[in-house]
């Protein structure tokens, strides 16, 4: 399969998705650092792949078996500020639609485990916790303010 089958939305998704985070030395940030060109880091692989492949595909070797001579630098690996976790996750579950690598909450689990006295899970039995106070960690991905017929207000909320 050639690099021209992928196009760069699919490069990006697979980089921001973590699917070149075992790529030892390289984080994700680094593949969007833009250069002095304005190309990123992940422009400049895919350029260089497809020109080593296009070397590798021409008949252009020498009659002796020496290649044709066309040596490609490799792109240098730029320095770049990792990624906060909560940003890089983000990033993950919007282009795949779950998070994979971990979750917002990994990093607040000193805190969960001090503070929580409950789960997500307790609410689909209501009434065997009625009455109690619950503290649960949660992450509110959508919260409305809305009012009933009466004009009372209330809202609603999605974890």
């Amino acid at each position: 399969m050639s690099l021209r089958t992928f196009s760069k939305k699919a490069f990006e998704s697979i980089a921001y998705a973590g699917g070149f985070d075992s790529f030892k030395g390289v984080h994700r940030a680094q593949y969007f650092h833009e250069d002095s060109n304005g190309r990123t880091f992940l422009d400049n692989v895919i350029r260089f792949g497809s020109g080593f492949q296009d070397s590798e595909n021409s008949n252009q070797a020498s009659l002796f078996g020496g290649d044709s001579g066309a040596n490609l630098p490799e792109p240098l690996i730029p320095i770049a500020e990792e990624w906060g976790n909560i940003y890089a996750l983000n990033k993950e579950k919007e282009v795949v639609g779950i998070f994979i690598s971990g979750h917002p909450l990994n990093d607040f689990k000193l805190e969960i485990d001090a503070f929580c006295s409950g789960s997500v899970s307790m609410l689909s039995d209501l009434e065997k916790h009625r009455g109690k106070d619950i503290l649960l960690a949660a992450i509110i991905s959508e919260g409305e303010h809305r009012t009933t017929r009466r004009g009372d207000p209330f809202g609603t909320i999605i974890l």
